[in-house]
């Protein structure tokens, strides 16, 4: 027993001297403090309340700054994707045969944008959806914010996004460059958070930053936004769409955190009736329906058939024959778009209008203003400045067309009843 203790006690000893030693050869640490720390890391307490956020109570954290973050800006990624889909062959507008209904209202909408979009409705295989994306190469430049996620005007305070309209309000100067006009497919499978956006409520918790990342409609704005088959859509994106429509506002509800950005687009939609009815509510915030059928002309089908080989054999070469058409047509699209606002229409005419829908029972008074928008954007596509009876003939049916009461013992298109209608009352 006496042996084990003097061990013990021997062992002991020379831990001490261990000890001793290694406090000698190594220097004490010195604890940390703010003032002590590089430039980039701080150190935070965090309570809300009484209540941590993650971490013990009384715990430090260090955040660091000024250092890449790996996520591209959705900035960025927008220009990416762009400049990738610029890529593809896309084919021409002016090389599509027949279908000269869908074209004009397409051509209408890039003119005027208040129009309020195209619906078209029609067979399957007849080209919808290869017309409205080949819009793409006609889309005009217009003018926005340097590194705005909304496509923001500088010179519109209505387009603008919260935080340019705030640096307008402290007197900065926004730099501003020319970007095409966005085209934005909306998918059928699209979550609601992808399509308005979503808020990053840990960071807004944490940080009290609100930040949010912009979804489809916040990347539509000032351009296009197309569904194909729309009449398959989600009831929840539909009511989205609606309230989007109606005020050309979109806002994000999360947790107590509300956020809002503009979001005023062409809302184009496609269709093949025979899959389903669209919801009256957002058929009627169409501006202008377009009716597609299928050509039955032999001849046309074969010219048709013998251009689409063309393009998949060769589609530069394909594109490149109808460069000239493209610029042609593309400079008459940039030439309306200028003189729209100097284009009149007689008081006479507008009577008229509203006397047609006023038979028709058109509900509300979205059909006048569509109709008188529609004429007067296709006498400027014509390089006139004053809206002739034959510019509303051609127009009116495609804006009144989807907006009359349908009576299922009818058996005459509704085009064919505002046709009608229009020479009654225009003599």
């Amino acid at each position: 027993m006496a042996a084990l203790i003097a061990l013990s006690s021997n062992s002991s000893s020379s831990a001490a001297v261990l000890a001793s030693r290694a406090r000698t050869l190594l220097p004490s640490p010195t604890p940390l403090s703010p003032a002590s720390l590089p430039a980039h890391i701080h150190h935070k307490r965090t309570f809300r309340g009484g209540i941590g956020t993650g971490f013990r109570r009384g715990a430090r954290r260090s955040i660091i700054s000024n250092v890449a973050a790996p996520d591209i800006s959705p900035t960025e990624a927008a220009k990416k994707l762009a400049a990738k889909e610029s890529q593809r062959p896309v084919y021409p507008f002016s090389a599509i045969v027949g279908q000269d209904e869908m074209k004009l209202c397409l051509l209408l909408n890039v003119i005027d944008p208040k129009i309020g979009g195209v619906m078209i409705m029609g067979d399957r295989g007849t080209g919808k959806s290869t017309a409205v994306r080949s819009l793409v190469d006609l889309l005009p430049e217009i003018s926005v914010v340097v590194g705005d996620p909304f496509n923001s005007d500088p010179e519109d305070p209505e387009s603008m996004g919260m935080e340019v309209r705030e640096r307008v309000m402290k007197g900065q100067e926004l730099p501003a460059t020319t970007a095409k006009i966005t085209m934005v497919d909306l998918p059928l499978g699209a979550t609601e958070d992808r399509v308005c956006g979503t808020i990053d409520i840990e960071k807004a918790l944490t940080e009290g930053v609100k930040a949010f990342e912009p979804g489809l409609l916040a990347k539509a704005n000032r351009g296009i936004l197309y569904v194909d088959e729309v009449n398959l859509l989600d009831d929840h994106l539909v009511d989205v769409l609606l309230d989007s429509a109606a005020s050309g506002w979109n806002t994000v509800e999360r947790e107590g955190i509300s956020i809002s950005h503009p979001a005023r687009f062409i809302l184009i939609g496609s269709g093949n009736p025979e899959e389903g009815e669209l919801r009256p509510q957002l058929l009627d915030r169409f501006g202008m329906h377009a009716q597609v059928v299928t050509v039955r002309d032999a001849e046309l089908r074969v010219k048709i058939v013998e251009e689409r080989a063309r393009f998949d054999r060769d589609p530069k070469g394909f594109r490149e024959s109808y460069r000239a058409d493209q610029e042609k047509l593309r400079q008459q699209i940039a030439s309306a778009r200028s003189s729209l606002a100097s284009v009149q229409i007689d008081h006479d005419l507008r009577v008229k209008i509203s006397k047609v829908c006023a038979e028709l029972n058109v509900d509300g008074l979205r059909g006048d203003i569509v109709t008188n928008r529609a004429a007067k954007a296709l006498a400027a596509l014509k390089a006139r400045d004053k809206v002739t009876a034959d510019d509303i003939a051609t127009v009116i049916p495609n804006c009144l067309r989807h907006r009359l009461r349908k009576d299922p013992l009818e058996s005459i298109d509704s085009g064919l009843l505002v046709i009608e209608k229009f020479y009654e009352v225009f003599g």
